[in-house]
């Protein structure tokens, strides 16, 4: 039997492939196909064996199957490693043990490469938790984006539209960028601007803002309404008003919202105050030139 330059034997396919082919080539092709086939071999045995041991053990803990899927995938590539080095052992490529440090150093620089994106939302995930800029249920804004996160895994986060579309987001997105959580408090101020005319009365116009958010249920008294004039536009004056609502939802926020600007619509008619909308009065005459061919139509 005649050892490789490792000092390891190829073993009986060495020697066999001996009795065919000059040496130079029987024994590398040798340690290629006692590796292949050992591989084989022991990836399956390890499959057929670890698999269903590690498929009770998570049973038993009573992890669900959202769980069990990434530590089931763990334990396979752990036996694809260990299948690979103790080939690459019995093919006569070195020791066991320096057989899985050579795979396991590859396959780090390989998947590092491969895996720079899951590594990055990764730690990302681990500053959501650390930090917690926003919980499961708050309702969050980002990049033109809204929506209610349902869950906060270690990879993305998953956040449901409020038209019922499921956004499957990568923390890192969450992270690089601004993110919006109007209910990271325990009130939200609300703020609209209400157009009125300039003949009307701007004071009138503020008591009924006022009165309006006194009387809806939903808006807090402590801080209080308030009503300030924000601007002069071309066709009205704006009355922004200020109101704050406890424990916020988006559900909550827009149902509000639109009952109190309804609500105030609806005074504003009662007492003839005006919303007007922008309109435009176009002048001028028209013009025509090289005109002398045209011919007037004749009277009746």
């Amino acid at each position: 039997m005649i050892p490789l330059q490792t000092g390891v034997e190829t073993g009986f396919v060495g020697d066999l492939l001996a009795r065919f082919l000059p040496d130079t080539f029987a024994y590398p092709v040798g340690a290629a196909v006692t590796f292949v086939v050992s591989f084989v071999l022991l990836y399956l045995a390890g499959k057929a064996v670890v698999m269903p041991v590690v498929e009770r053990a998570l049973r038993a803990r009573d992890l669900d199957e959202h769980a069990r899927t990434p530590i089931k995938k763990i334990a396979g590539i752990l036996v694809l490693f260990t299948a690979v080095g103790v080939a690459f052992a019995f093919a006569g490529y070195g020791n066991i043990l320096t057989s899985l440090a050579t795979v396991a150093a590859a396959a780090t620089l390989a998947i590092g490469f491969a895996l720079q994106d899951v590594l990055k939302n990764f730690v990302a995930g681990i500053f959501i938790y650390t930090d917690k800029p926003f919980r499961i249920g708050d309702w969050i804004e980002w990049d033109g984006y809204s929506g209610e996160v349902e869950d906060i895994s270690m990879r993305v986060t998953r956040v449901r539209t409020f038209d019922n579309e499921l956004l499957t987001v990568p923390n890192s997105q969450l992270t690089d960028g601004v993110i919006k959580n109007p209910v990271a408090k325990d009130q939200l101020r609300l703020k609209f601007v209400f157009g009125i005319g300039y003949d009307d009365d701007i004071d009138a116009a503020t008591e009924i803002i006022v009165e309006e958010a006194d009387a809806h249920p939903e808006i807090l008294d402590d801080p209080a309404p308030s009503v300030r004039l924000v601007e002069l536009g071309d066709s009205s004056v704006g009355l922004q008003s200020r109101v704050w609502i406890d424990d916020p939802r988006r559900s909550d926020f827009v149902r509000t919202r639109a009952e109190y600007v309804q609500a105030v619509k609806e005074r504003f008619d009662e007492e003839d105050i005006d919303i007007p909308y922008p309109n435009r009065t176009i002048g001028g005459g028209l013009e025509l030139t090289n005109a002398e061919g045209v011919v007037e139509p004749a009277d009746d």
